[in-house]
């Protein structure tokens, strides 16, 4: 049986995100949505998304498929219904079509927007992420899920007696280092991967998971709901934050109510606000609209896209999104919205000129000996410039 995570509507509402990826790509909480599904249903997963990420993100039909969709965040009761689809059949959320299980016939003609004839409604609540906030919102939620998935019947390894861990709920694989630190987890679950290092001085407070080679500087302070991605170096004060991987912050500064894509770096005493001088509700940027969208939250920080960069000193306003390889620098508050391939900040933006935007995304992926900047790599980036340069105003 072939997991396939689709992409609805929601790949457009969650743009810039979704630009580089597909939605079960996103990660939130301590697995990406995809490997949560692999988890639960003990199985691989291939994915239907936009024909420029196939490349990346491969399709793998086989006799028996079961499509999913990609926005949604599983749990056992999901996965129990899903489980008892028969053939042809299909489950439905609040108008929304969650899976449907085909043959391989009826698999190449599917459509994450058609009806079925046999359709099941499931009732009971779900996480599912329809705009780039639910990440953060939802992420003390899909930690402490997750945290019980990876951790459930086995044992912690040991970390040395000079830290401090206060509560029960705390997990460390293998390979994790840890020297002066303290780990509350009265407030949730704290989870460190393997070969992952926090260094001495740092204090966190859960729900947190450091995803694995990642690195904690002295000093640090996190407070949760925050995640951690892979192959990350991260410092000063973080707050309900999820940082997706390959990217640093590696110096002071706060980040908060915030998500940031992967390759990303943000320079030294690097802020961001994340609530209103007169406490209002905070608004971001949509791309579908184009306009500028209610959250409906009080608290909001920075979104930042793939291979986005701040310079040192760069000071975010409260809900700003920034785009896919952006470059932002210099004095003053940047515009709330950032667009892609841009390059500047509160004086003004022009494009980032396309060949040193890719040279330096070459330089940042070929740091990691096990990654390689690809041809499907370049050719997203590539299309992803094409579809945004009307955003650029030009």
């Amino acid at each position: 049986m072939a997991i396939i995570l689709f992409d609805d509507d929601a790949r457009n509402t969650l743009l810039p995100l979704t630009y580089t990826r597909p939605v079960a790509d996103l990660r939130i909480g301590i697995l990406t949505i995809a490997e949560k599904w692999a988890k639960y249903l003990d199985t691989d997963f291939s994915f239907i998304t936009e024909n420029y990420l196939q490349g990346k993100f491969p399709l793998n039909i086989q006799d028996d498929n079961i499509f999913i969709n990609g926005s949604v965040c599983p749990d056992e009761g999901i996965v129990e219904a899903i489980n008892s689809l028969g053939n042809g059949q299909a489950l439905r959320y609040q108008d929304k079509l969650i899976a449907v299980k085909l043959s391989d016939v009826y698999a190449h003609k599917f459509n994450p927007f058609g009806k079925y004839s046999d359709e099941t409604v499931y009732t009971n609540e779900l996480v599912t992420i329809k705009h780039p906030e639910d990440i953060f919102r939802n992420n003390g939620t899909e930690l402490r899920k997750d945290f019980k998935l990876l951790t459930q019947g086995r044992k912690s390894a040991q970390l040395s007696s000079t830290n401090t861990i206060i509560g029960n709920d705390f997990f460390a694989e293998e390979g994790a280092q840890a020297e002066c630190c303290s780990f509350s987890t009265l407030n949730g679950p704290i989870y460190l991967a393997a070969n992952t290092e926090v260094w001495e001085g740092t204090h966190i407070r859960g729900p947190f998971a450091l995803c694995e080679h990642s690195q904690i500087k002295m000093g640090t302070k996190i407070y949760g709901a925050t995640t951690i991605g892979p192959y990350c170096r991260i410092g000063g004060e973080v707050n309900n934050a999820v940082v997706w991987g390959y990217s640093s912050k590696g110096h002071e500064g706060y980040l908060g109510n915030a998500v940031i894509g992967e390759w990303c770096n943000l320079g030294a005493d690097t802020n961001n606000s994340n609530l209103k001088n007169n406490y209002g509700e905070v608004k971001l940027w949509d791309y579908p609209s184009q306009s500028m969208r209610n959250t409906g939250l009080q608290f909001c920080g920075l979104i930042m896209a793939d291979h986005a960069k701040s310079g040192i000193n760069t000071m975010f306003n409260t809900g700003t999104v920034v785009g896919v390889s952006a470059n932002v620098f210099g004095g003053g508050y940047p515009p709330n919205h950032i667009p892609d391939f841009s390059w500047g900040g509160a004086d003004g933006l022009v494009e980032y000129g396309f060949d040193k935007m890719m040279e330096t995304a070459a330089k940042a992926i070929g740091r990691r000996p096990h990654r390689n900047f690809d041809e499907a790599e370049k050719a997203i980036l590539t299309e992803v410039y094409k579809l945004t340069k009307p955003y650029r105003g030009e």
